[in-house]
């Protein structure tokens, strides 16, 4: 009987019976089909942070998640480079969830994630909260902005993990001495927008701070040099992962490019927001400076298009206010500037309008990552004018994309009707007297944008003067867009329905084909003469100069107008042989191996055999002799074997990697002469050199930083609190016997009502009610006000006393009897 259970389980087929059995076809006839792996669950995670990810809407982890989270489990350093919207936040904070488990709120904080602006803090702490859900780990927010005693409230509360800015953590730190012995696993968000922002010495001062053991992971887009250096020295025998770098931007993000004059920018855009893109679509709008952002706004809302605006001088409060409006959907446009450029990521958003171009390729590609995240589709718009020529063609020579200027469902115009009708309109908004001070303020600010942006190449520079851009015909989409066809079916007296749509399209199309065409001839069209040569019957001076010019320079004049009819008709050629089809098959392996005996190829192209197959080795020539005995080589000799043996090179791999902007190497060292003077480019003349150590303090690792991190209000916090006197009560324990330690949630409210109870508590304390807790000081202080007082109030008795008896003094003098009049005594007798 043993037997037979052991060999028959119930629901199994036996691997002693054959596979005729009906009973066993049954079996294996109802076995459900197994699900494909590679979801979260194959990562080993806890069964809470399964359960969080699973609420969160993530089934599949993305390729960058994949190729992450495995190593930062296994305890690795980590340097990750990735394109927005590829779900880099959670590649983080999965990994954290995971090593850290449960509260432990006696140990510390063992988390800390440091991200360059307030919004994306904000965004990762709302993650957190929504990733782990169902995890029992407190975390807390350090804002710059915000109140300092709220914080040093917040970080008594013993949290597991911190979200902060760079610079309010480090002042926290050098305020309150914290000490980060406890940190176990640090984030660097955004790294190298942290270093663009000018945050380097406060990350290099708080990794002095922290622990030998911790594990680092840092995540960017792009990797400066100053990023190389940085993980160089605070990172140990990091990784470092490069995915979908190449491509840059995502592929369902489609590009769409806007030319228009200077001066009719914002009617480009009212004219964008109003026929093109739909009312109910979310659009985020990136203007160059702040002072641009209420312009923009007050035209916008003149307009009819309901807005609002986010910049950095903005109150934090009203920044959050503004960013819960546009992601509830309460309005459809967010004025921005690049504050708002790094990893903010708003729920349903369709569209993105660059209103002033960016001078700086990756600035471009993080403004408009904004959309198409995470498999959604999206549309940049991009608004250029003569200024922006040159950057367009670096642009698109960064994204490694051919620039057509005959595509116009990618790049063009808008019509002239739509822009003629608008402009009246923003024109006498412009005109009010409301934004007089705005828009003089704007106009200076464009100027100093255009100024201090970076230059486009010299190459961009030279074509760009090249293509006539005045040639560019009418971006498709005006073509498409609704408003556009029920103005034009109007026009043309038609009903506009699903069946004539696409006919009315044709209509509008094949007119301004006509128009453009028109002027194209119009601005090609160049007269033989020149203004002084208009009247031949009067020979002028003017005249006579011009045909004595016109006559040395013909064999000039004939050879230019040469070489720009070869240049039209190389264009043209160009054109045509783009659009015809390659006819030309591609060689396939076979043939390529057979013809060449040798291929230079990648190391991705090539076989894994390749690597391990034997290769004639090739006698080396001494070039020079050296004495072995004596010479002392620079490097060790087993060198190369090492480097062979590593399993990973970092500093191999960043040097590939590596994307530097400009070059920076600023002397710390270099003591600071009084009365030396440097150049500056804006103000036009010498200025004194400052002292980089004015006004600063050298903390513990050596590094200088900014005296107003230590400013005592830590120390005036905890008199006020008497946190340390409850504290020591506790530890060292009462005589009295109605005393009663505080517990977790009575020492850090969390309700509304218990924070009251606490605030009244605390002015209890500080008013000196509670005399168990009063100092000798406190004493005086309350006796003295108490004389005082009493002094006040005998002299008020003494004025009172003094006025009753003036009063009665007036009311006891005799009243002087009235005259009689002398005429009335005469009648009486």
């Amino acid at each position: 009987m043993r037997k037979k259970q052991q060999d028959e389980i119930p629901g199994f087929p036996s691997l002693d019976q054959s596979g005729t059995s009906g009973g066993n076809d049954d079996i294996l006839k109802t076995k459900p089909k197994s699900k494909k792996s590679g979801g979260f669950q194959s990562l080993g995670l806890g069964f809470e942070l399964l359960k969080g990810i699973t609420k969160r809407g993530y089934k599949v982890p993305t390729p960058i998640q994949r190729k992450t989270i495995p190593l930062i489990l296994e305890g690795r350093d980590v340097v990750a480079m990735a394109k927005t919207g590829s779900g880099k936040t959670a590649c983080f904070l999965i990994p954290l969830f995971e090593k850290l488990q449960r509260r432990e709120p006696t140990k510390g904080a063992r988390a800390l994630i440091l991200s360059p602006t307030r919004e994306l803090a904000v965004q990762t702490y709302k993650f957190i909260k929504d990733l782990g859900r169902f995890m029992e780990l407190k975390t807390i927010l350090v804002l710059g902005g915000d109140s300092m005693d709220s914080q040093f409230s917040a970080i008594h509360t013993c949290p597991d993990i911190i979200v902060a800015t760079p610079g309010r953590f480090l002042h926290l730190c050098v305020e309150m001495d914290l000490k980060l012995n406890s940190i176990e696993y640090v984030v660097f968000d955004e790294a190298d927008r942290l270093f663009e922002m000018g945050f380097g010495e406060q990350l290099n001062e708080t990794l002095h701070r922290l622990p030998s053991s911790r594990q680092t992971v840092m995540f960017s887009a792009t990797l400066p040099k100053l990023l190389v250096e940085f993980a160089r020295a605070g990172l140990s025998d990091p990784v470092l992962i490069r995915l979908d770098v190449e491509s840059k931007l995502p592929d369902t993000l489609s590009l769409k490019f806007l030319y228009c004059r200077p001066d009719d920018r914002y009617t480009a855009l009212v004219v964008l927001l109003k026929y093109v893109i739909p009312q109910e679509a979310q659009t985020v709008v990136f203007a160059g400076t702040q002072h641009h952002v209420e312009l923009i706004s007050f035209i916008l809302t003149q307009a009819g298009i309901s807005n609002t605006s986010v910049y950095s001088s903005l109150d934090p409060a009203a920044r959050k206010i503004n960013t819960a409006k546009f992601a509830s959907k309460k309005v459809s446009v967010l004025i921005v500037t690049d504050v708002a450029a790094r990893g903010i990521d708003i729920p349903s958003l369709d569209y993105v309008v660059n209103l002033h171009f960016p001078g700086v390729p990756k600035l471009f590609v993080h403004r408009v990552g904004r959309c198409a995240r995470a498999g959604r589709t999206g549309t940049a718009y991009s608004i250029f004018s003569t200024d922006d020529t040159a950057h367009l063609l670096d642009l698109h020579l960064f994204l490694n994309r051919p620039f057509n200027i005959n595509d116009n469902s990618s790049i063009g115009t808008i019509p002239q009707d739509l822009l003629e009708e608008e402009y009246l309109t923003v024109n006498e908004i412009k005109k009010s007297h409301h934004i007089a001070g705005v828009l003089r303020t704007s106009e200076n600010a464009y100027k100093k944008y255009l100024s201090s942006r970076p230059t486009a190449s010299t190459d961009a520079n030279a074509r760009a003067k090249k293509i006539k851009f005045f040639a560019l015909k009418t971006l498709e989409d005006f073509f498409n867009a609704a408003p556009v066809l029920e103005q034009a079916a109007k026009i043309s007296g038609q009903k506009l329905d699903d069946e004539s749509r696409a006919d009315v399209a044709e209509c509008e199309r094949k007119l301004e084909n006509e128009k453009h065409d028109i002027l194209v001839k119009m601005r090609n069209f160049r007269p033989s003469g020149t203004i002084f040569e208009l009247n031949t019957t009067q020979k002028s001076v003017p005249f006579v100069v011009m045909k004595d010019k016109r006559s040395h320079h013909t064999e000039v004049i004939e050879k230019f107008r040469q070489q720009r009819a070869k240049e039209d008709i190389d264009e043209v050629q160009k054109v045509v042989d783009a659009q015809k089809p390659s006819t030309i098959s591609t060689a396939d392996d076979e043939s390529i191996s057979n013809t060449f005996k040798k291929v230079v190829a990648p190391k991705k192209r090539q076989n894994m055999d390749a690597l391990y197959a034997d290769k004639p080795k090739k006698k080396k020539r001494k070039v020079q002799a050296k004495d072995e005995e004596n010479y002392v080589p620079y490097q060790s000799a087993d060198k190369h074997t090492e480097d062979g043996l590593a399993i990973n090179s970092f500093e191999r791999q960043a040097r590939n990697a590596e994307f530097s902007v400009y070059e920076r190497n600023p002397a710390q060292d270099v003591k600071h002469k009084p009365g030396l003077k440097k150049w500056d480019r804006i103000k036009k003349k010498m200025v004194s050199v400052q002292d980089p150590r004015a006004n600063k303090i050298r903390t513990e690792s050596g590094a200088w930083i900014p005296a107003s991190f230590k400013t005592g209000r830590y120390t005036e916090w905890k008199e006020k609190s008497k946190i340390e006197e409850q504290l020591q009560r506790e530890n060292a324990g009462s005589d009295d016997e109605n005393f009663k330690p505080l517990s977790h949630a009575q020492r850090y409210p969390v309700g509304r009502h218990a924070r009251y109870n606490a605030k009244l508590e605390l002015k209890k304390r500080i008013s000196g009610n509670d005399k168990e807790l009063r100092k000798p000081e406190q004493i005086v202080k309350s006796r003295m006000r108490l004389e005082f007082i009493k002094k006040r109030q005998e002299e008020n008795i003494a004025k009172k006393a003094e006025n009753r008896k003036r009063s009665m003094r007036k009311n006891q003098r005799p009243k002087a009897a009235p005259q009689k009049k002398a005429g009335s005594t005469k009648k009486r007798k």
